[in-house]
């Protein structure tokens, strides 16, 4: 009877491993890529920002330092300039938060099924039946698998995936 009991609970044995995708999402290559790109993609805007906001500084300067020895009228159309001015800086810098957050969030979303999949990968490669991830509150070494699945995603963008 009890070497019916060993069987059994030998045979139902379930091989789990913990993963932190914390670390995986801030240590993969692949956030650096994402990362970069959207740098690259967003430099341009960035610029026309911080050239809008000198173009801005310099009128405000030049109010401040030439205001009191201007006419009334050409006062007033240098303040309505620069109202306008920062009106346009503003929508431009709310647009572009809003875009790069769009962004952000695709990138993330691509991220977060690359991830995904390594995990997936490695756990079905090392023979696991559950992975778990975060509301853990313990893991030992032995069963955390993170630093194998950052390795694969190394070596992914290695070749190229």
């Amino acid at each position: 009877m009890t070497l019916v009991f060993a069987a059994s609970a030998q045979a139902a044995e379930v091989k789990i491993a913990f993963v932190n995708s914390s670390t995986l999402l801030e240590q993969a290559p692949q956030a650096d890529i994402a990362k970069k790109k959207l740098e690259k993609e967003f430099a341009p805007r960035e610029k026309e920002i911080r050239d809008a906001q000198q173009t801005a500084q310099n009128l405000e300067n030049k109010l401040n330092r030439d205001g009191v020895t201007m006419s009334d009228s050409e006062r007033s159309k240098q303040e309505q300039e620069l109202n306008r001015q920062l009106r346009d800086l503003q929508r431009m810098q709310s647009n572009f938060r809003d875009d790069l957050n769009l962004r952000k969030n695709e990138e993330l979303g691509k991220l977060q099924r690359v991830v995904l999949s390594a995990i997936k990968d490695v756990a079905k490669s090392k023979g696991y039946d559950l992975v778990l991830a975060e509301g853990v509150v313990y893991a030992a070494p032995q069963v955390d698998i993170t630093n194998d699945v950052l390795t694969k995603l190394q070596q992914d963008v290695k070749s190229g995936k």
